[in-house]
């Protein structure tokens, strides 16, 4: 990453930014890049800059965008904006791997693999000794190996359940609750070997040396399958994996809880949380989202508000919501819940923000779609009688929520269509019983596909 030092001129005050990063677009015009009022060399140097890391990620792409994941590793929203460019540009992250990963992001294979230094709980002594084992006598073939192997003094029990919980291990045993279980055996297990070898004491087979038979001395390297186990246990649910990787790599990497609403979520949410700063103040929006952080504010009146933490598939984002709002909804803003939200659009101080106005979980969100073939989707009587049928079920602006779905389908081809908000409908079943009195196809569908 090339970083330069740029020099502002803001009146007769000279005021310095150092460390401006060249992956930043930049409009170039009459020799002034135009949103700083640069100068010609201040332009030239960033026109130059800007030329190179185009080439680079434009000829070197899994190169450049380990580079700049590993550059701005400290800054959990570049980091989910880069993941979600390297998704856009068809590169894959792999989570960590204790047989793989080295200390920084790292392209390999096509994709690009988390680095160690990015996990949380896990310092530079600990992947140190990590590397200087698996580099001295090859791949970690179980958890008890790996714990035999490195110095534990520097991999202690918080740093190897950090790795477990965040994946690293899944290529050697995929049920992170059984390595869980295991690893509190196991770390006793490998401590007080460590104390025999520390003492001269040691295993009789590491003793023996060269003199005895092959079969002896494999046995002796092998060590470490007689190390204690837990008893079998069910692995962690999906939900509950996805929640440790969050908290120890500040984003979901193996999964993501709105990826299986990726296909639909867009019909929905026109735009997403990365775009909000583009819209106008007091745009009327719905977004799908992960509810992360949940921020309780008393305000001077006594009454109770709230501040969001949220994120989607491209960033992570503040939602405000003001006394009433939160008094109608507090319950279902549960840490870690999908919801879909509707609110609008607000600039304070330069900020974007979103006002929230209401939620919903995303489990209970119910779509009406209702077909049209191509003749009734061009004939003004017929399209006058669904939104004749539509409005009378969404009287109470407040309570329709449920968004309604156009399927015109042709011999050819299938489109969704989705009606605007002010179609909304309050009760779903009752409006999917409506449309069919009136001879129009229609049927309720999960926004979960369930």
């Amino acid at each position: 990453m090339i970083k330069i030092a740029t020099r502002k001129y803001l009146g007769k005050q000279n005021v310095y930014d150092i460390g401006v990063e060249s992956d930043h677009n930049f409009t170039i015009k009459n020799g002034l890049i135009a949103a700083n009022c640069f100068n010609k060399s201040h332009s030239t140097a960033y026109g130059y800059v800007t030329y190179q890391t185009a080439y680079l990620k434009a000829n070197y792409p899994l190169e450049y965008m380990a580079a700049l994941l590993t550059a701005n590793s400290g800054d959990t929203d570049k980091v989910q904006r880069y993941i979600t460019n390297c998704t856009n540009m068809g590169i894959s992250i792999d989570p960590p791997d204790i047989n793989r990963s080295g200390v920084d992001f790292t392209p390999t294979a096509g994709k690009i693999l988390f680095g160690f230094s990015a996990v949380r709980n896990v310092g530079q002594n600990a992947i140190a000794c990590i590397l200087e084992a698996r580099n001295e006598t090859g791949e970690f073939k179980t958890l008890a190996d790996f714990c035999d192997r490195v110095d534990l003094r520097a991999v202690n029990r918080r740093t190897l359940e950090s790795l477990i919980y965040c994946g690293a291990f899944d290529k050697i045993e995929s049920n992170r609750q059984q390595l869980i279980n295991d690893s509190e055996l196991v770390y006793d297990w490998a401590q007080s070997r460590a104390k025999d070898r520390a003492s001269g004491q040691g295993n009789l087979f590491d003793l023996l040396g060269d003199g005895f038979s092959s079969a002896q001395n494999k046995r002796a390297s092998n060590a470490f399958e007689t190390a204690p186990k837990s008893k079998p246990i069910m692995d962690f649910t999906a939900q509950e994996k996805l929640q440790k990787e969050k908290e120890l790599l500040g984003f979901y990497v193996s999964d993501h809880p709105l990826k299986s609403l990726r296909q639909i979520a867009p019909l929905l949410t026109p735009i997403n949380l990365s775009q909000l700063a583009d819209q106008r103040e007091e745009t009327r929006l719905c977004a799908v989202v992960m509810l992360n952080n949940v921020k309780k504010v008393v305000t001077k009146k006594g009454d109770q508000m709230a501040i969001l933490q949220i994120e989607d598939l491209t960033t992570q984002s503040e939602a405000v919501v003001f006394p009433k709002t939160y008094e109608r909804i507090s319950s279902i803003l549960q840490v870690d819940t999908r919801l879909i939200i509707w609110g609008k659009v607000d600039r304070r101080d330069e900020q974007t923000q979103f006002i929230l106005e209401d939620a919903e979980p995303v489990e209970t969100v119910q779509m009406v779609m209702v077909e049209l073939n191509p003749q009734q989707a061009g004939n003004m009587e017929d399209l006058h009688r669904l939104k004749t049928i539509l409005q009378e079920h969404s009287v109470d602006k407040e309570k329709a929520k449920m968004p309604v779905i156009g399927i015109i389908q042709t011999e050819t081809s299938r489109k969704l269509v989705r009606l605007g908000w002010q179609f909304c409908v309050q009760d779903s079943r009752i409006t999917v019983q409506a449309l069919q009195n009136a001879s129009f196809p229609a049927h309720i569908k999960s926004l979960t596909g369930s």
